[in-house]
Protein backbone atom coordinates (compact mmCIF):
# COMPACT_ATOMS: atom_id res chain seq x y z
CA UNK A 1 0.00 0.00 0.00
CA UNK A 2 2.52 2.54 0.74
CA UNK A 3 4.48 1.23 -2.39
CA UNK A 4 1.66 2.47 -4.23
CA UNK A 5 0.55 5.45 -2.62
CA UNK A 6 4.37 6.40 -3.38
CA UNK A 7 4.61 5.68 -6.85
CA UNK A 8 1.26 7.62 -7.12
CA UNK A 9 2.48 10.66 -5.79
CA UNK A 10 0.47 11.05 -2.90
CA UNK A 11 3.16 10.02 -0.16
CA UNK A 12 6.39 10.88 0.35
CA UNK A 13 9.33 10.52 3.24
CA UNK A 14 8.64 11.43 6.68
CA UNK A 15 6.81 10.91 9.69
CA UNK A 16 3.22 10.12 7.95
CA UNK A 17 4.77 6.82 5.55
CA UNK A 18 7.04 5.57 8.85
CA UNK A 19 3.42 5.39 10.79
CA UNK A 20 1.87 3.79 7.94
CA UNK A 21 4.26 1.50 7.84
CA UNK A 22 4.13 0.78 11.63
CA UNK A 23 0.39 0.54 11.98
CA UNK A 24 -0.70 -2.79 11.79
CA UNK A 25 -4.22 -2.12 10.16
CA UNK A 26 -5.52 -5.65 10.91
CA UNK A 27 -5.16 -4.69 14.88
CA UNK A 28 -7.03 -1.80 14.37
CA UNK A 29 -9.66 -2.56 12.50
CA UNK A 30 -9.62 -6.45 13.13
CA UNK A 31 -13.33 -6.92 11.47
CA UNK A 32 -14.36 -4.70 8.47
CA UNK A 33 -18.05 -5.48 5.91
CA UNK A 34 -17.89 -6.72 2.40
CA UNK A 35 -20.77 -6.07 0.05
CA UNK A 36 -22.18 -8.94 -1.48
CA UNK A 37 -25.23 -7.98 -3.12
CA UNK A 38 -25.28 -6.28 -6.88
CA UNK A 39 -25.42 -2.52 -6.94
CA UNK A 40 -29.04 -1.48 -6.86
CA UNK A 41 -30.00 -4.84 -5.66
CA UNK A 42 -32.67 -4.53 -2.51
CA UNK A 43 -32.17 -5.52 0.05
CA UNK A 44 -28.11 -4.94 0.20
CA UNK A 45 -26.12 -8.49 1.83
CA UNK A 46 -23.04 -7.96 3.56
CA UNK A 47 -20.42 -9.96 5.56
CA UNK A 48 -18.80 -9.24 8.26
CA UNK A 49 -15.00 -10.15 7.98
CA UNK A 50 -13.33 -11.48 11.52
CA UNK A 51 -9.66 -10.84 11.67
CA UNK A 52 -9.77 -14.00 13.71
CA UNK A 53 -11.49 -16.38 11.59
CA UNK A 54 -8.77 -17.77 9.49
CA UNK A 55 -11.09 -18.27 6.01
CA UNK A 56 -11.33 -14.57 6.16
CA UNK A 57 -7.95 -13.35 6.18
CA UNK A 58 -6.83 -13.17 2.73
CA UNK A 59 -10.12 -11.13 1.88
CA UNK A 60 -9.74 -8.36 5.12
CA UNK A 61 -5.88 -8.35 4.55
CA UNK A 62 -6.97 -7.21 0.59
CA UNK A 63 -9.88 -4.64 2.20
CA UNK A 64 -7.12 -2.97 4.54
CA UNK A 65 -4.51 -2.60 2.41
CA UNK A 66 -6.02 -2.03 -1.12
CA UNK A 67 -5.98 1.91 -0.27
CA UNK A 68 -10.07 2.15 -0.75
CA UNK A 69 -12.39 2.60 2.05
CA UNK A 70 -13.02 0.25 4.97
CA UNK A 71 -16.69 -0.45 5.80
CA UNK A 72 -16.45 -0.96 9.81
CA UNK A 73 -20.04 -0.47 11.41
CA UNK A 74 -23.47 -1.25 9.96
CA UNK A 75 -26.89 0.22 11.26
CA UNK A 76 -25.02 2.35 14.39
CA UNK A 77 -24.19 -1.34 15.78
CA UNK A 78 -21.78 -1.67 18.44
CA UNK A 79 -18.61 -2.96 17.20
CA UNK A 80 -16.97 -4.98 19.73
CA UNK A 81 -18.20 -8.44 20.79
CA UNK A 82 -19.95 -8.54 17.16
CA UNK A 83 -20.26 -11.97 15.32
CA UNK A 84 -19.25 -12.56 11.75
CA UNK A 85 -21.19 -13.71 9.36
CA UNK A 86 -24.13 -12.40 7.36
CA UNK A 87 -26.22 -8.79 7.61
CA UNK A 88 -29.05 -7.88 5.39
CA UNK A 89 -30.61 -4.84 4.93
CA UNK A 90 -29.79 -1.39 6.36
CA UNK A 91 -26.82 0.47 6.04
CA UNK A 92 -23.11 0.89 6.35
CA UNK A 93 -22.84 3.97 9.06
CA UNK A 94 -19.05 4.45 9.23
CA UNK A 95 -16.11 3.65 7.02
CA UNK A 96 -12.51 4.92 7.01
CA UNK A 97 -11.59 7.54 4.80
CA UNK A 98 -9.81 6.65 1.46
CA UNK A 99 -6.07 5.62 2.51
CA UNK A 100 -4.34 7.88 0.25
CA UNK A 101 -6.53 11.13 0.24
CA UNK A 102 -5.99 10.37 4.26
CA UNK A 103 -1.95 10.70 3.81
CA UNK A 104 -2.29 13.59 2.16
CA UNK A 105 -3.89 15.59 4.33
CA UNK A 106 -2.09 14.28 7.37
CA UNK A 107 1.46 15.25 5.39
CA UNK A 108 -0.63 18.71 4.93
CA UNK A 109 -1.37 18.63 8.40
CA UNK A 110 2.65 18.65 9.53
CA UNK A 111 2.62 16.43 12.26
CA UNK A 112 5.53 17.13 14.58
CA UNK A 113 6.73 15.16 18.02
CA UNK A 114 5.47 16.52 20.96
CA UNK A 115 1.68 18.29 19.55
CA UNK A 116 -1.31 18.45 20.67
CA UNK A 117 -3.74 17.05 18.25
CA UNK A 118 -7.43 17.25 18.29
CA UNK A 119 -8.88 14.66 15.98
CA UNK A 120 -12.32 14.92 15.33
CA UNK A 121 -14.17 12.07 14.25
CA UNK A 122 -12.85 9.17 15.62
CA UNK A 123 -14.55 6.32 13.05
CA UNK A 124 -11.88 3.14 12.80
CA UNK A 125 -9.14 5.00 15.12
CA UNK A 126 -6.61 5.22 11.96
CA UNK A 127 -6.07 9.16 11.71
CA UNK A 128 -5.92 8.96 15.99
CA UNK A 129 -2.95 6.46 15.55
CA UNK A 130 -1.20 8.11 13.12
CA UNK A 131 -1.34 11.10 15.02
CA UNK A 132 -0.12 8.79 18.00
CA UNK A 133 2.19 7.49 16.61
CA UNK A 134 4.30 10.65 15.46
CA UNK A 135 3.35 13.33 17.98
CA UNK A 136 3.02 10.77 21.20
CA UNK A 137 -0.50 9.62 22.81
CA UNK A 138 -0.45 12.01 25.90
CA UNK A 139 -1.17 14.89 23.50
CA UNK A 140 -4.06 13.29 21.38
CA UNK A 141 -6.85 13.93 21.91
CA UNK A 142 -10.25 12.12 19.87
CA UNK A 143 -13.70 12.32 19.51
CA UNK A 144 -16.50 11.34 17.62
CA UNK A 145 -20.64 11.50 18.34
CA UNK A 146 -21.10 7.56 18.21
CA UNK A 147 -19.88 6.25 21.75
CA UNK A 148 -19.60 3.08 19.82
CA UNK A 149 -16.83 4.04 17.71
CA UNK A 150 -15.44 5.56 20.59
CA UNK A 151 -15.37 2.85 22.53
CA UNK A 152 -14.22 0.34 19.93
CA UNK A 153 -11.22 2.73 18.82
CA UNK A 154 -9.88 2.89 22.55
CA UNK A 155 -9.58 -0.84 22.80
CA UNK A 156 -8.14 -1.01 19.26
CA UNK A 157 -5.72 1.71 19.95
CA UNK A 158 -4.72 0.38 23.32
CA UNK A 159 -3.74 -3.14 21.52
CA UNK A 160 -1.50 -1.05 19.27
CA UNK A 161 0.13 0.65 22.46
CA UNK A 162 -1.70 3.79 22.19
CA UNK A 163 -3.79 5.54 24.88
CA UNK A 164 -5.21 8.93 24.03
CA UNK A 165 -7.74 10.79 25.16
CA UNK A 166 -11.36 9.77 23.60
CA UNK A 167 -14.22 12.07 23.57
CA UNK A 168 -17.63 11.48 22.38
CA UNK A 169 -19.45 14.51 21.98
CA UNK A 170 -20.43 16.91 19.23
CA UNK A 171 -17.37 17.45 16.63
CA UNK A 172 -18.39 21.31 16.30
CA UNK A 173 -17.88 21.99 19.73
CA UNK A 174 -14.24 20.31 19.83
CA UNK A 175 -12.66 19.63 23.27
CA UNK A 176 -11.92 23.25 24.84
CA UNK A 177 -11.03 21.66 28.35
CA UNK A 178 -7.74 19.80 26.75
CA UNK A 179 -7.08 22.45 24.33
CA UNK A 180 -5.70 24.69 22.93
CA UNK A 181 -4.55 22.49 19.87
CA UNK A 182 -1.34 22.64 17.29
CA UNK A 183 -3.36 20.82 14.82
CA UNK A 184 -6.85 20.30 14.84
CA UNK A 185 -8.17 17.70 11.80
CA UNK A 186 -12.05 17.12 10.74
CA UNK A 187 -12.63 13.57 9.06
CA UNK A 188 -15.95 14.97 7.74
CA UNK A 189 -17.24 17.91 5.36
CA UNK A 190 -19.45 20.60 7.01
CA UNK A 191 -20.56 23.89 4.91
CA UNK A 192 -18.26 25.69 6.99
CA UNK A 193 -15.35 25.95 9.43
CA UNK A 194 -16.87 25.42 13.00
CA UNK A 195 -15.95 28.50 14.82
CA UNK A 196 -15.27 27.14 17.94
CA UNK A 197 -12.27 24.76 16.76
CA UNK A 198 -10.81 27.48 14.99
CA UNK A 199 -10.89 29.12 18.98
CA UNK A 200 -8.98 26.10 19.94
CA UNK A 201 -6.08 26.41 17.79
CA UNK A 202 -2.69 27.64 19.42
CA UNK A 203 -0.76 30.34 18.00
CA UNK A 204 1.23 28.41 15.40
CA UNK A 205 -1.93 26.32 15.17
CA UNK A 206 -3.09 24.66 12.08
CA UNK A 207 -6.94 23.58 11.10
CA UNK A 208 -7.50 20.84 7.83
CA UNK A 209 -11.36 20.73 7.28
CA UNK A 210 -13.11 19.98 3.75
CA UNK A 211 -16.03 22.03 2.91
CA UNK A 212 -18.71 21.47 0.93
CA UNK A 213 -22.43 22.37 0.10
CA UNK A 214 -25.66 20.14 -0.49
CA UNK A 215 -24.08 19.41 -3.83
CA UNK A 216 -21.48 17.05 -4.06
CA UNK A 217 -19.44 18.00 -6.86
CA UNK A 218 -17.35 20.54 -5.99
CA UNK A 219 -15.65 20.22 -2.90
CA UNK A 220 -12.85 22.46 -0.81
CA UNK A 221 -10.41 22.22 2.02
CA UNK A 222 -10.17 25.07 4.20
CA UNK A 223 -6.47 25.28 5.47
CA UNK A 224 -6.75 27.74 8.51
CA UNK A 225 -4.01 29.06 10.39
CA UNK A 226 -3.26 31.11 13.67
CA UNK A 227 -0.01 33.20 14.00
CA UNK A 228 2.28 33.51 16.73
CA UNK A 229 -0.11 37.02 17.85
CA UNK A 230 -3.13 35.21 17.78
CA UNK A 231 -3.99 36.30 14.46
CA UNK A 232 -6.37 33.77 11.61
CA UNK A 233 -4.77 33.72 8.09
CA UNK A 234 -7.09 30.75 6.42
CA UNK A 235 -8.13 30.00 2.73
CA UNK A 236 -10.23 27.49 0.77
CA UNK A 237 -8.82 25.17 -2.08
CA UNK A 238 -10.68 24.30 -4.51
CA UNK A 239 -10.00 20.35 -4.57
CA UNK A 240 -11.15 16.59 -6.34
CA UNK A 241 -12.13 15.18 -3.76
CA UNK A 242 -13.51 15.50 -0.32
CA UNK A 243 -14.31 13.81 3.13
CA UNK A 244 -18.21 12.31 3.50
CA UNK A 245 -20.19 15.22 5.06
CA UNK A 246 -21.60 14.86 8.77
CA UNK A 247 -24.49 13.73 9.79
CA UNK A 248 -27.30 16.26 9.27
CA UNK A 249 -25.69 18.13 5.86
CA UNK A 250 -28.99 17.34 3.07
CA UNK A 251 -27.88 16.14 0.23
CA UNK A 252 -28.95 16.97 -3.58
CA UNK A 253 -28.50 14.13 -5.92
CA UNK A 254 -28.79 13.16 -10.05
CA UNK A 255 -31.23 10.08 -10.11
CA UNK A 256 -30.59 7.35 -12.62
CA UNK A 257 -34.32 8.57 -14.25
CA UNK A 258 -32.38 12.62 -14.09
CA UNK A 259 -28.74 11.04 -15.25
CA UNK A 260 -30.77 9.17 -18.46
CA UNK A 261 -32.66 12.17 -19.42
CA UNK A 262 -29.43 14.26 -19.64
CA UNK A 263 -27.89 11.93 -21.75
CA UNK A 264 -30.45 11.25 -24.10
CA UNK A 265 -33.36 13.42 -24.78
CA UNK A 266 -32.95 16.02 -27.40
CA UNK A 267 -33.85 19.35 -24.98
CA UNK A 268 -35.45 21.64 -25.66
CA UNK A 269 -33.29 23.91 -27.77
CA UNK A 270 -29.66 23.01 -28.89
CA UNK A 271 -27.19 24.98 -30.70
CA UNK A 272 -23.54 25.44 -31.00
CA UNK A 273 -21.29 27.77 -29.20
CA UNK A 274 -17.87 28.58 -29.83
CA UNK A 275 -17.08 29.93 -26.39
CA UNK A 276 -15.16 27.67 -24.16
CA UNK A 277 -15.98 27.31 -20.52
CA UNK A 278 -13.18 26.73 -17.83
CA UNK A 279 -12.13 22.86 -18.07
CA UNK A 280 -13.11 19.97 -15.83
CA UNK A 281 -9.37 20.42 -13.65
CA UNK A 282 -9.99 24.57 -13.21
CA UNK A 283 -11.53 23.41 -9.86
CA UNK A 284 -11.31 27.35 -8.67
CA UNK A 285 -13.74 28.04 -11.08
CA UNK A 286 -16.72 25.15 -10.69
CA UNK A 287 -15.91 25.91 -6.66
CA UNK A 288 -17.32 29.79 -7.31
CA UNK A 289 -19.91 28.02 -9.73
CA UNK A 290 -21.27 26.34 -6.24
CA UNK A 291 -21.40 28.95 -4.57
CA UNK A 292 -22.41 31.61 -6.73
CA UNK A 293 -24.76 29.95 -8.85
CA UNK A 294 -27.66 29.55 -6.87
CA UNK A 295 -26.90 26.19 -5.93
CA UNK A 296 -28.50 23.18 -6.57
CA UNK A 297 -26.34 22.13 -9.48
CA UNK A 298 -24.76 18.56 -9.78
CA UNK A 299 -22.28 17.18 -12.64
CA UNK A 300 -22.58 13.76 -13.98
CA UNK A 301 -18.75 12.57 -13.94
CA UNK A 302 -19.62 9.26 -15.00
CA UNK A 303 -20.21 10.66 -19.01
CA UNK A 304 -17.52 11.60 -21.10
CA UNK A 305 -18.39 15.65 -21.71
CA UNK A 306 -19.50 18.02 -19.67
CA UNK A 307 -23.28 17.06 -18.03
CA UNK A 308 -24.86 19.29 -15.52
CA UNK A 309 -28.21 18.74 -13.87
CA UNK A 310 -30.47 21.05 -11.39
CA UNK A 311 -32.64 18.51 -9.51
CA UNK A 312 -34.63 21.45 -7.86
CA UNK A 313 -36.21 22.88 -11.12
CA UNK A 314 -35.22 19.89 -13.34
CA UNK A 315 -32.88 22.30 -15.73
CA UNK A 316 -30.17 20.84 -17.28
CA UNK A 317 -27.10 20.87 -20.17
CA UNK A 318 -25.03 18.54 -22.31
CA UNK A 319 -22.16 20.37 -24.03
CA UNK A 320 -19.94 18.23 -26.25
CA UNK A 321 -16.64 19.91 -28.48
CA UNK A 322 -16.87 19.32 -31.86
CA UNK A 323 -15.30 21.70 -34.98
CA UNK A 324 -17.63 24.57 -35.11
CA UNK A 325 -17.59 24.81 -31.01
CA UNK A 326 -19.57 23.26 -28.36
CA UNK A 327 -22.59 21.70 -29.50
CA UNK A 328 -25.23 22.04 -26.40
CA UNK A 329 -28.77 20.90 -25.20
CA UNK A 330 -30.82 22.21 -22.68
CA UNK A 331 -33.69 22.00 -21.03
CA UNK A 332 -35.54 23.86 -18.39
CA UNK A 333 -35.84 27.18 -17.18
CA UNK A 334 -32.51 28.05 -15.69
CA UNK A 335 -30.52 28.90 -18.84
CA UNK A 336 -27.16 27.25 -16.78
CA UNK A 337 -25.14 27.31 -20.31
CA UNK A 338 -25.40 31.38 -19.69
CA UNK A 339 -25.20 31.52 -15.92
CA UNK A 340 -21.58 29.38 -16.96
CA UNK A 341 -20.03 31.87 -19.28
CA UNK A 342 -21.55 34.97 -17.22
CA UNK A 343 -19.60 33.60 -14.16
CA UNK A 344 -16.44 32.43 -16.21
CA UNK A 345 -15.80 36.25 -17.11
CA UNK A 346 -15.50 37.17 -13.24
CA UNK A 347 -13.41 34.24 -12.31
CA UNK A 348 -10.99 35.17 -15.44
CA UNK A 349 -11.23 38.70 -14.13
CA UNK A 350 -10.41 37.76 -10.33
CA UNK A 351 -6.94 35.92 -12.16
CA UNK A 352 -8.14 32.40 -12.63
CA UNK A 353 -7.89 31.65 -9.17
CA UNK A 354 -8.07 27.66 -7.27
CA UNK A 355 -7.60 29.69 -3.95
CA UNK A 356 -9.76 32.13 -2.42
CA UNK A 357 -9.23 33.84 0.98
CA UNK A 358 -11.29 32.65 4.06
CA UNK A 359 -12.58 35.38 6.60
CA UNK A 360 -13.97 35.02 10.17
CA UNK A 361 -16.53 37.77 10.33
CA UNK A 362 -17.37 39.82 13.28
CA UNK A 363 -20.88 38.79 13.43
CA UNK A 364 -19.95 35.42 13.34
CA UNK A 365 -19.68 34.88 9.55
CA UNK A 366 -17.48 33.05 7.25
CA UNK A 367 -16.70 34.51 3.79
CA UNK A 368 -14.99 33.50 0.64
CA UNK A 369 -13.29 36.05 -1.60
CA UNK A 370 -10.74 36.28 -4.48
CA UNK A 371 -7.54 38.15 -4.05
CA UNK A 372 -8.45 41.25 -5.51
CA UNK A 373 -12.14 41.13 -4.40
CA UNK A 374 -13.97 40.35 -8.00
CA UNK A 375 -15.28 36.80 -6.73
CA UNK A 376 -16.75 36.76 -3.28
CA UNK A 377 -19.27 34.79 -1.18
CA UNK A 378 -20.27 33.68 2.41
CA UNK A 379 -20.05 29.96 3.59
CA UNK A 380 -23.52 28.71 5.07
CA UNK A 381 -24.10 28.70 8.41
CA UNK A 382 -24.15 24.78 9.46
CA UNK A 383 -27.14 22.82 10.27
CA UNK A 384 -27.83 22.35 14.24
CA UNK A 385 -28.03 18.75 14.42
CA UNK A 386 -24.40 18.72 12.12
CA UNK A 387 -21.87 17.70 14.73
CA UNK A 388 -20.94 14.11 13.68
CA UNK A 389 -19.43 11.95 10.92
CA UNK A 390 -18.87 9.18 8.77
CA UNK A 391 -14.99 8.83 9.05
Amino acid sequence: MVARLETAGRLGPGTVREALLAIRREVLIPQAYVRRSAPGEEPPRWDLLDWGALPDRVELLGLLYGGGSVLVQHDGEPLLGRARGARSGGVISSMSSVTGMTAELLQELDLLPGQRVLDVGTGAGFTAAVACHVCGDKGVVSLDRDRHLVESAAVRLADLGFHPHLVCGAGAEGCPDRGPFDRIFLSYALRQVPSALAGQLAPGGRLLTHVTTAAPSWPALAVVERTADGTLNSELRAVEFAHRVGHGVDRIWLTEAFRHRIATEPGAWTYVNARELPSSTDRGFWLAADHLLGGGLVRDFGTEHLALGAPGCGSWLRAAPGEQGWHVAAHGPRDIWAELHDLADRWRAAGSPDRYRLDFTEDGGQRVSSANGVLAWPLSAPDPVEDGAFS
